[in-house]
């Protein structure tokens, strides 16, 4: 008896269905089905439920085994009568199997014999030992076979209703319980007569037992069985293809924002592909929380096309301009610059790298704070140079940017001109965690799950630059929006600091917004990477962010200056720390600002830009008045090339040799300057300083020399 005892203790497996694979099934925060994917069996099987919704519940046992709230696992009374069922008839049509007897062989998956029904048996009365009557429903509805391809009640609520098992009427909840009891027979496809009398009967019998209602009864009985399969929500395609296999994930995007996302992405990308632009991606996340509330991996997948199936949001692709508000943030953090700080925005030659501005255009001297909102690309390589690319690079891989996979020698000085590359859903989360920081510090962000893309610590990075992140959100919430409406103006628009990017060959447009609530990344172009010309971030991004911000909950809040820094006296002409010649103004900085330079363009009170940028900084400045003498400023700057370049000389289609054309400012207007190539003369100019030469292969010395004998030398190399 002990070992009889011992054998029956230890005859169920501890995991009933062990081997059994199940589909992929995706939920919104809500638990709303986002999307599923198929078993690898190839059955829609969703993962088990420990809970079975009342209405199916009751029509189940009332269909299949009645008593199942009392017995121990057996009935000997129904398998007594399927006996005698059996022997008159001659066959069987009658198995006398309780719901916890059909879970066994469920699991065990073997032949319907006598001698597998007397294991079953035994079996069953184990299970009821181990689990709870509730637990036992639930692992029947999960795993019994609903006709097709279909198993369990959940993957046959939303396949032959469009819902889920707890949304059924008493008449969808009738069908599906007597799927199982002849699935191979009875199907939407086969035998739809004889499985709608089999619901009838069972609805009947309902009503007689109290479980509903006679008006309940009436109406059910004029519900109509479902025509066809239907096809399962697909929400979030690409997101859904990113969640682990075979599982069920609660993830948590927003189910009416995600709609809402959706909508306004798939409307966009079907007017963009008129214009050539065939694929768009979004992401939306919440400040707060670090959670991705809405993820759009490639817009209108409905619409047939090469890259379709491209997840854009998690696909690496080049930055372009993106990435410049965390090198201005950097930059202020560790007083490098000041926000307001004048940047060179002239032509120059590092290595071979000679970056331009989008517009081709130089200014001479731009303001920090006005080059990141007009995000003009010299000064921002100027700033980089001084910054270091090895410790930005390292800062953009901690603020979880994975796909910067080289050294930092590899990307150079074009790192920040989209010369590394990024993805969107990573890019969106470093940002939302700048703007966290902004606003609200002390709130706690969510960390794992499948929906934090952000790879460090919420707020890591700007522990201690709350006030360096306020000033480059202030600088981006200047930049002119694509429909050209005024904050300042319009109390109706909504406010938000935004960036674009685009990158070279117009290949990728991006465009990134921040409010103190939420972070909005959106990226446009071609996934096979072809370009469109006109192709810009502020052009064809831009509008989506804009209008998916407009569906966003509105609020009035806005990112508060911290009260941190200090107090210093600044240029109001340069931005720099003023000197006793400067006029200034009183500003708020980081105190590591107080470690920057101090302004090197006023002497004699006089404000003087060095001789290149004056060069191009006075077209746009007709107030510029310069230096009235050159004895205290340097008088000879050259503009083109830069010391120490390569240069081609071009020649045209007969092969006549062209030459390259150099450049040089002088401070005074009316200056004669003599030039001298490896110190032989070769010409001289006056007003416009421009001269085309031609030199031999080779390293070479250029030396230009005014009437006063100021001089400026560059060294260059002709190659082959």
């Amino acid at each position: 008896m002990a070992a009889t005892l011992l054998a029956w203790l230890l005859c169920l497996p501890r995991n009933l269905f062990k081997d059994t694979v199940y589909s992929t099934v995706v939920e919104s925060a809500e638990g709303e089905l986002l999307g599923a994917r198929i078993a690898a069996d190839g059955q829609w099987r969703f993962p088990p439920c420990d809970t079975v919704p009342r209405r199916f519940a009751t029509a189940l046992v009332q269909f299949e085994d009645r008593q199942f709230w009392w017995h121990p696992g057996v009935n000997p009374v129904a398998m007594g009568r399927a006996l005698v069922q059996n022997l008159r008839s001659g066959h069987v049509v009658s198995g006398g199997s309780t719901l916890t007897m059909q879970v066994i062989r469920l699991s065990r998956n073997k032949e319907r014999t006598v001698t597998q029904k007397l294991i079953e048996s035994v079996l069953a009365t184990r299970l009821e030992l181990r689990c709870r009557k509730r637990t036992i429903l639930a692992m029947y509805a999960s795993h019994a076979p609903f006709g097709g391809n279909v198993v369990g009640l959940e993957a046959a609520a939303w396949r032959y209703f469009g819902r889920p098992a707890s949304e059924l009427s008493w008449a969808e909840a009738a069908t599906l319980a007597v799927l199982p009891n002849a699935p191979s027979t009875l199907h939407l496809g086969k035998g739809r007569e004889e499985l709608l009398q089999k619901r009838n009967r069972l609805l009947k019998r309902l009503l007689e037992h109290g479980d509903i209602g006679a008006d309940t009864y009436a109406a059910a009985l004029e519900e109509p069985l479902p025509d066809a399969p239907l096809p399962l929500p697909a929400l979030a395609p690409h997101y859904v293809e990113r969640q682990e296999k075979g599982k069920r994930t609660r993830t948590t995007l927003r189910i009416e924002l995600q709609k809402a996302v959706s909508a306004v992405t798939d409307r966009q990308s079907d007017e963009l592909a008129k214009e050539g632009v065939a694929d768009l991606a979004a992401v939306v996340i919440d400040n707060r929380t670090g959670e991705v509330v809405a993820y759009v991996g490639n817009a209108s997948a409905y619409r047939d096309r090469p890259g379709v199936q491209v997840d854009i949001a998690a696909s690496p692709r080049s930055t372009g301009s993106i990435l410049k508000p965390f090198l201005y943030e950097a930059a202020l953090q560790e007083g490098i610059i000041l926000p307001h700080t004048l940047l060179p925005d002239i032509p120059v030659n590092l290595g071979g790298f000679a970056p331009q501005n989008f517009d081709r255009q130089f200014y001479g001297a731009v303001p920090a704070n006005e080059a990141l909102a007009r995000s003009l690309n010299v000064p921002a390589v100027f700033l980089l140079r001084q910054y270091g690319v090895p410790k930005f690079h390292s800062l953009l891989q901690k603020a979880g940017l994975t796909t910067l996979t080289q050294t930092p020698d590899h990307y150079g000085l074009s790192l920040i001109l989209g010369g590394g590359e990024g993805r969107l859903d990573e890019i969106t989360a470093a940002y939302s965690q700048m703007a966290a920081s902004a606003c609200a510090p002390e709130a706690p962000r969510a960390h794992g799950g499948s929906s934090q893309l952000g790879r460090c610590a919420p707020g890591a990075l700007y522990a201690h630059g709350k006030l360096a992140v306020w000033h480059t959100l202030d600088a981006l919430k200047e930049v002119n929006r694509p429909d050209e409406l005024d904050w300042r103006l319009i109390r109706s628009v909504r406010k938000a600091a935004w960036k674009t990017g685009t990158s070279y060959g117009f290949r990728d447009a991006w465009a990134v917004g921040m409010t103190p609530e939420y972070t909005i990344g959106v990226w446009a172009g071609n996934a096979d990477g072809h370009g469109v010309p006109g192709l810009t971030g502020a052009r064809t991004a831009g509008p989506v962010l804009f209008d998916i911000l407009g569906i966003l909950p509105k609020t009035d809040s806005w990112f508060e200056e911290p009260e941190e820094g200090v107090m210093a006296k600044v240029c109001t002409l340069s931005g720099m720390l003023a000197t006793p010649d400067c006029p200034a103004e009183e500003m708020t900085i980081p105190k590591e600002g107080l470690q920057s330079d101090p302004c090197p363009y006023h002497k004699t009170g006089e404000f003087v830009l060095t001789p290149a940028m004056e060069w191009f900084y006075k077209p746009h400045h007709p107030e510029y008045i310069g230096a009235k003498s050159t004895k205290q400023t340097q008088a000879l700057e050259f503009i083109y090339p830069s010391s120490g370049s390569t240069l081609y000389i071009p020649r045209q289609l007969s092969g006549e040799v062209e030459g390259v054309v150099f450049r040089v400012a002088h401070h005074s207007a009316d200056a004669t300057v003599f030039w001298h190539l490896d110190q032989t003369y070769v010409g001289e100019t006056r007003f416009l300083h421009e001269l085309r030469l031609a030199p031999d292969k080779g390293k070479h010395t250029l030396t230009v020399v005014d009437g006063e004998g100021n001089t400026a030398s560059i060294r260059f190399t002709i190659a082959e």
